[in-house]
């Protein structure tokens, strides 16, 4: 069973100035929320493990997991405002964001939470704000020094500088994760943002010396490139008409973790002897999976039987 920890939240799109103020679409978001959603969707049983909020905003968001079919056992519900991120577009279509969460239910999940966590869970994965912003960040600290000696643990820094500027921040968070961490997924962009001028190649030979044994970095309309201590491996990107790229790199978290458990690869020990054949087609499983969310309209990422 996996279990996806972090946020869930509302992407709040500015629809326009009305007469007598602006218009508002909120479509529910996060990064660990499009993860789970898309292990469901891909036919894994899968749990969320992050702070819902009270109110309306809140229980929408609950509903969205039950809709899914996401475990909510270790979901806690807390008296607290949720997350919201909000999105305009300039006169030009660049886009400016606003991020309201100081004190909001995702970051307030607490070690007591923990305890909710069911015991055939087997794959943990983490990502995004809620590894650097406190309480939440120390909570899923405490999670992964417990799970990683017997559990898989899944991690994509995913980095949301609105939320937290300070970079060296984020740094020091992928360093503290590296030995921890059996499948590491980065794009190059957040490469980019982190070490620049760093090529990928160096930066996952530092991964993997640090102990973790699967390197995966996503390079948008250029493919991915895998990594492991025997073996590079470069996947070219799948043809498709993107729409837009809302939730592909996601949509390729959630495909590549599908493709460990549906292949009995769900362990550390199997995924520090992955070779060059299995990052082919894990690579490709992924690409294939991210390239139907590219070919529709926002995170609407695909189900199992779309796949083959």
């Amino acid at each position: 069973m996996f279990i996806v920890c972090g946020e869930a939240l509302f992407d709040v799109f500015s629809t326009g100035a009305t007469p007598s103020g602006l218009g508002f679409d909120g479509r529910i978001g996060g990064s660990p929320f499009n993860v789970a959603m898309g292990l469901a969707r891909l036919a894994q049983p899968v749990g969320f493990l992050g702070g819902i909020g009270t109110g309306f905003a809140g229980e929408r968001l609950a509903q969205a997991l039950v809709d899914e079919g996401i475990d909510t056992r270790c979901t806690p519900r807390i008296d607290a405002p949720t997350t919201l991120s909000l999105i305009g577009l300039d006169a030009r279509g660049v886009p400016s964001y606003a991020f309201y969460g100081h004190g909001a239910a995702d970051r307030l999940l607490q070690a007591e939470h923990l305890a909710a966590v069911p015991a055939q869970a087997n794959c943990f994965h983490f990502g995004s704000y809620a590894m650097v912003v406190r309480p939440v960040g120390d909570t899923q600290r405490a999670l992964v020094a417990r799970e990683h000696g017997r559990s898989v643990i899944s991690y994509d820094p995913n980095i949301r500088a609105n939320v937290e500027p300070d970079l060296q921040v984020w740094r020091d968070t992928l360093d503290w994760m590296l030995p921890r961490t059996h499948v590491l997924k980065v794009s190059d962009e957040d490469l980019a943002l982190l070490y620049p001028g760093q090529s990928a190649q160096d930066f996952a030979q530092r991964a993997l010396a640090a102990g973790t044994p699967w390197v995966v970095v996503t390079r948008g309309g250029e493919g991915a490139i895998g990594f492991s201590a025997r073996d590079t491996v470069a996947m070219p990107p799948v043809a498709v008409a993107v729409v837009d790229t809302v939730g592909a790199g996601d949509t390729f978290q959630a495909a590549l973790l599908t493709w460990l458990a549906e292949t009995g690869r769900l362990t550390p020990a199997a995924i520090g002897q992955i070779d060059a054949a299995a990052m082919q087609q894990a690579l490709a499983f992924a690409a294939q999976a991210a390239a139907i969310t590219c070919g529709r309209r926002g995170a609407d990422l695909p189900r199992r039987a779309e796949l083959g």
